[in-house]
């Protein structure tokens, strides 16, 4: 059954999405269905994207990871650190990365830590996450004395950064290559069947001879991974560890999570639902700005979005009870 509901939310999520490009298109026809204007939108969007497709498979086991956006600092700190201590600014690919391994390094072991607080120790989600929230950002701040680390390597930001493959920003490419990976992972292996079947009932799950615990050390253990590979990327873009500009990245990453028809009751999702979810705001954001209208309103109409698609997923639990 859960297949069939992911599609089905899923083409609802397109739907609205497919309405907005259009109207913006419309209305400044000059300005927004530009290569250009798509391409800057693609490339606003491939942080968020990436972070989006670790909180899918976490939302459809039934769990919820506030702490990304810090591990993402956390994780830009840690290669920021590594980079430049090995060579500066100058450094060659091998620095570079040795960088990139530390900050996905750094990932993971904050996912592990959720996991595990999550699954062995039973403490709630929403307060493990939480905690790491505070904690990951602290201590990417104690590492820094509070300031931005710069001097990352130019050949990591030139080439990663602001680089293209056939006019492609690379950082849209790397984002696409891991979206495509998580919807193969989630809908065709063993882990992925295992993701939907402890988000379903867990307790069926582990009776069924699914290692609930282990798995769910490593559905967070992944989530941080691809915070890490986010925050590198980051890093990469802006030449800088931007420690102040993420503090609403996880609310965000939900929110396009849930607005691409994944259940946060878990047992129901898609990564390519998360796709189209992430260029909602992405899309709203960018054609508030050329319509001139004030970016606040971005928030407003992506809230209103969020609880209506939450309320559409209450109807269908409840029809689905019903029956």
């Amino acid at each position: 059954m859960w297949p069939r509901l992911a599609r089905t939310n899923t083409w609802w999520t397109f739907l609205v999405l497919m309405v907005l490009v259009t109207a913006f298109s419309i209305l400044r026809p000059s300005q927004f269905p530009t290569t250009f204007n798509l391409r800057n939108v693609a490339t606003d969007a491939a942080v968020l994207l990436i972070i989006g497709v670790g909180m899918t498979f976490v939302i459809i086991m039934a769990g919820i990871d506030l702490s990304v956006g810090s591990v993402l600092v956390f994780a830009g700190v840690a290669a920021a650190k590594t980079m430049t201590a090995v060579s500066g600014p100058d450094a060659g690919w091998g620095a570079i990365l040795l960088g990139v391994l530390a900050g996905l390094a750094a990932g993971a072991a904050w996912g592990a830590f959720n996991g595990f607080l999550v699954a062995k120790a039973r403490v709630p989600a929403l307060i493990v996450t939480l905690g790491s929230l505070g904690m990951a950002l602290g201590l990417a701040q104690v590492m820094t004395e509070g300031q931005d680390v710069r001097g990352v390597p130019t050949r990591f930001t030139d080439t990663i950064g602001n680089g293209r493959i056939l006019g492609v920003p690379w950082l849209v490419v790397i984002a696409l290559l891991v979206t495509g990976v998580g919807a193969l992972v989630l809908g065709t292996t063993r882990f992925g069947r295992r993701t939907y079947a402890v988000g379903s009932n867990a307790e069926a799950a582990r009776r069924a001879g699914i290692p609930v615990n282990r798995h769910m050390i490593a559905v967070y253990a992944l989530s941080g991974t691809l915070a890490g590979l986010a925050g590198v990327l980051s890093l990469a873009r802006f030449t800088t560890t931007t420690i102040g500009g993420h503090a609403n990245d996880s609310l965000g990453a939900i929110a396009a999570v849930v607005l691409g028809g994944t259940s946060l009751f878990g047992g129901i999702g898609t990564v390519v639902g998360t796709l189209i979810g992430v260029f909602i705001p992405a899309i709203l954001q960018n054609g508030f700005v050329i319509l001139g209208v004030q970016p606040f309103w971005q928030s407003v109409a992506v809230g209103a979005v969020l609880i209506a698609a939450v309320y559409a997923d209450q109807l269908r639990r409840r029809g689905r009870q019903r029956r």
